[in-house]
């Protein structure tokens, strides 16, 4: 779908992205803040965030409780949900086209004027703690955190969390509200059939009734190589694992297209290097490698679930596959496939409003960079295998990586599959 993306920057502090797409059926919004774990006043409540989230769309200036709000807002289809992440909290909504101007408002309404109760309060105290004693039982969800943790990110496991919950009151609710919604602190992206409202919607924006505030930093941690770490859970009948890897740095857009290419060619399909190899030789039902880029810094990650007695095996062609990217073994026709899928995933990903939305918003509430979606084939077929190398060689020699995993098994067979790995950063 055609469009065009301006960025606007509000007198009140907030800036957002106003992405007009002719002829769209639909609108959809995304308001983010500085809002997540990260920015709560004390580790000791440290679900507050989380606890606002569900209570984002209750009792507020205009509706009495969730029921009402709820009705009203979905009365012609309308969709909303909010998230919570270690450093934001982002309010979504899409709706029919006519309809644009109403769920704007109750937006705001929500956003800007909550009427946080004890009786919400206690309910979604219960209701995040069943959300995330379900996750408790989710082996990749309880994975990823003690990755982050055992590389020296000041966040939590979902076990800590619930113990938190029970010390998070009312006072804590509305302060973390006071210090972090405010329009500094706010970026927003909304798209659908823009031509001729831009200017009504940053009118209205611009009397959205919060205070001025400033953008609260990003938080940084000092990471570091770490031991292997094990979850033994006796009900694990597999090994669910997580290697990750960071670069102290931001990846560049070159670098970053470079390794999205590179985790195709690695795990990215069927006839992929490693996921490919595992699934012939019948090791791995599943697996994947990922690369990302953080506030300070990147990380390269590789995951999934295998068996035991075949684990050692795969991890011998883990091994094998990303030494060989380190030596230069990257053929002309490696390069071409997954240049040519990447060309196919990029036409695929602008069929809805939504994910135009999402092309923007990762990067832009990141920070604060506009990526030109226009460019994006030209990037991809320019990717080169210079590139691919020398990325990969520097989260390497970054030598900040750890391996966790759930299992019954014993933290010897964890170490061993360690081992197996340190060969790739042990150069001496």
């Amino acid at each position: 779908m055609q469009h065009t993306a301006t960025e606007v920057k509000l007198k009140n502090g907030a800036r957002g992205l106003l992405i007009d797409i002719p002829g769209a059926t639909v609108m959809s919004f995304q308001f983010q803040f500085r809002a997540g774990n990260r920015y709560v006043r004390d580790k000791e409540v440290y679900e507050t965030a989380h606890i606002m989230e569900h209570m984002a769309f209750g009792a507020n200036a205009r509706f009495k409780n969730e029921h009402e709000y709820e009705a009203e807002f979905t009365k012609n289809g309308a969709y909303h949900n909010a998230y919570t992440s270690d450093t934001s909290m982002v309010y979504v909504a899409d709706c029919a086209d006519f309809e644009w101007e109403r769920i704007f408002d109750l937006q705001r309404v929500a956003i800007c004027q909550p009427r946080f109760n004890s009786e919400e309060l206690e309910a979604e105290k219960g209701n995040v703690k069943s959300e995330l004693t379900g996750y408790l039982n989710n082996h990749n969800r309880v994975l990823w955190p003690k990755i982050q943790q055992s590389l020296g990110e000041d966040v939590y496991t979902f076990w800590q969390r619930l113990q938190t919950i029970p010390h998070v009151t009312l006072d804590d609710i509305r302060d973390h509200h006071k210090r972090t919604h405010t329009m500094s602190n706010l970026r927003f992206v909304i798209a659908g059939k823009l031509h001729g409202r831009k200017a009504q919607i940053t009118r209205e924006m611009e009397k959205w009734e919060l205070p001025k505030g400033k953008l609260l930093p990003a938080p940084r941690d000092e990471q570091e190589r770490a031991a292997p770490t094990l979850i033994r859970r006796k009900e694990a009948s597999n090994l669910t694992f997580g290697w990750s890897i960071i670069m102290p740095r931001n990846l560049s857009d070159e670098e970053s297209g470079a390794m999205e290419v590179l985790d195709h060619i690695l795990t990215g399909t069927m006839h992929s290097r490693i996921y490919g190899a595992a699934r012939r030789r019948g090791l791995a039902y599943g697996m994947f490698s990922d690369t990302s880029v953080g506030y300070y810094d990147s990380s390269w990650d590789f995951g999934g679930q295998v068996n035991l007695d075949t684990a050692p095996e795969l991890f011998d062609i883990i091994v094998r596959e990303v030494r060989s990217v380190l030596d230069g073994n990257i053929t002309n026709s490696e390069l071409d496939s997954a240049k040519s899928y990447a060309l196919g995933r990029y036409q695929m990903g602008a069929q809805t409003v939504a994910q135009i939305s999402n092309f923007y918003t990762g990067r832009y509430f990141l920070d604060g960079t506009v990526k030109d979606y226009n460019k994006v084939p030209d990037a991809i077929r320019k990717t080169s295998r210079e590139c691919i190398i020398d990325t990969a060689k520097e989260f390497i020699a970054s030598d900040a990586w750890v391996l966790a995993g759930v299992s019954s098994g014993e933290r010897e067979d964890l170490i061993e599959l360690h081992d197996k790995l340190a060969i790739l950063f042990d150069t001496e």
